[in-house]
């Protein structure tokens, strides 16, 4: 996932390598890649700020590199969990249906057995933050450049730039020891809207050194805070070194639910999700039967753009992309914070229900006498009887080990109670990546999406 975060290598100033795929800036025989991005993005739409966490993966053979990251408003930075990312994968584990099953009932005394049938249960379905005034340099006294700001977050040396030419940023990227491979037009793409740019040295010594001697690894989240009109996510600035595509992972947090715009909704698969389900045990969860309510007059619609577009949905599969390459963007997780879905991250609220076990006491060794047997029998069939009645449709479940849990207490004070988190994938072609991404509320025609997707469908790969 390439996105948002533009690397730079940093050495002696030379034209820019041809053999440097996907890499953003680059020096003469120090290509950097940046073969993974995700980000977790915060939006205040009464305020209009903005915040936007970032983890990107880097490899590359430069001993020292950077990243340059364009925001509309002057943007406070802070250092963020080194998990971060890892405990939001957690958090967002999808649960799934199990049922109270008894293994030792068909094991008993076979009278016991006979009767076994009518209990048997359904299926499962399936930061520290210092700032320094920065002082002018000579180079750049006087061209259009100003360093607003120079400071250290974490382990990260950084500077906030303004620009009011491209040329001058330009100059001002290889007088600091930076060589720019890509051209100025979409440098000045930003410039015109009056953004700024933050500039960060990366340490190689975080990173894993391959024995070719190139550098792997992730670099600490670091965390941006700004003001803007929109919430929106720079994607311009990374179409200077892609070939071909680049993908990203979006964690969303906003009092409504999130989409992408255009051909880019995640309806195109959403829908075909939540038509998969209908008929399923208990009825679709999470509101899908509500939005595929009040989305029907445009499901047709969707459905032929869709095959206009040659995208093609098949349950349980990513989708894969047009002739255009392009790609459905797919929903991976959503769901409005409540009370207690905040309270797993303190341990207040369990991470996950527990079935209960109906075989709970009782050995085989118990079932050799007949009468105790029976007797087992009767209590075991009791206790299947009370969960099915408790949770006719069975337990919401999900898996992780314990120390993982106990971790998720890092996401305390990042995720807000009422709020709702949309977690999408999005694979961008080139050609997709022509402007800069708005991404805007869940709502057609009115009809607002508010369906939440935290339990697999039958439909939902696995």
């Amino acid at each position: 996932m390439r996105m948002l975060i533009t690397a730079l290598a940093v050495g002696l100033i030379a034209p820019a390598s041809t053999q440097a795929a996907c890499c953003y800036f680059s020096a003469k025989n120090a290509d950097i890649l940046q073969p993974a991005q995700k980000v977790f993005i915060t939006w205040d739409p009464a305020q209009k700020i903005e915040t936007f966490t970032v983890q990107p993966k880097f490899e590359g053979n430069a001993l020292d590199f950077g990243m340059v990251i364009p925001t509309p408003t002057q943007p406070k930075l802070s250092e963020m969990p080194r998990d971060f990312f890892k405990h939001l994968a957690i958090y967002t584990i999808m649960k799934k249906r199990e049922f109270a099953q008894s293994k030792l009932l068909p094991l008993l005394e076979p009278q016991v057995f006979d009767d076994v049938a009518k209990f048997a249960m359904p299926a499962a379905n399936a930061g520290g933050f210092k700032t320094q005034t920065a002082l002018g340099d000579k180079a750049t006294r006087q061209s259009t450049i100003k360093v607003l700001e120079v400071g250290t977050v974490g382990s990260l040396d950084y500077k906030i730039i303004e620009a009011g030419k491209a040329d001058d940023l330009f100059k001002w990227l290889k007088d600091n020891k930076y060589s720019y491979a890509g051209d100025e037009a979409t440098l000045n793409h930003y410039i015109q809207k009056k953004w700024l740019f933050t500039v960060m040295k990366i340490d190689t010594m975080q990173m894993k050194r391959n024995k070719d001697g190139t550098f792997a690894g992730e670099v600490t989240p670091t965390r941006f805070q700004f003001t803007s009109e929109k919430l929106v996510y720079p994607l311009k600035i990374t179409q200077i070194s892609v070939r071909e595509k680049t993908e990203a992972l979006f964690y969303v947090q906003a009092p409504f639910k999130v989409d992408l715009p255009g051909d880019m909704t995640y309806q195109y698969t959403w829908i075909p999700m939540l038509q998969g389900a209908i008929g399923c045990s208990g009825g679709i969860p999470g509101k899908g039967q509500d939005w595929l309510t009040a989305f029907q007059p445009q499901t047709q619609v969707l459905l032929q753009r869709a095959a206009q577009l040659n995208f093609r949905f098949i349950a349980g599969q990513r989708p894969l992309p047009n002739a255009k390459g392009h790609i459905p963007t797919t929903m991976e997780w959503s769901r409005k914070l409540t009370k207690d879905a905040v309270g797993v991250l303190a341990g207040r609220s369990p991470y996950s229900e527990r079935v209960p076990d109906p075989d709970e006491g009782f050995t085989l060794a118990d079932g050799k006498d007949k009468d105790r047997a029976r007797a087992i029998a009767k209590v075991i069939r009791a206790r299947l009887a009370k969960a099915q009645k408790e949770r006719p449709f069975g337990y919401l479940v999900r898996e992780a080990p314990a120390e993982d849990v106990k971790n998720l207490q890092q996401l305390a004070g990042h995720l807000g109670e009422s709020l709702f988190i949309t977690k999408f994938r999005k694979i961008f072609a080139r050609d997709e990546m022509n402007d800069d991404l708005v991404i805007v509320p869940a709502r057609y025609n009115g009809a607002e999406d508010s369906s939440e997707y935290e339990e697999m469908l039958p439909s939902s790969p696995p």
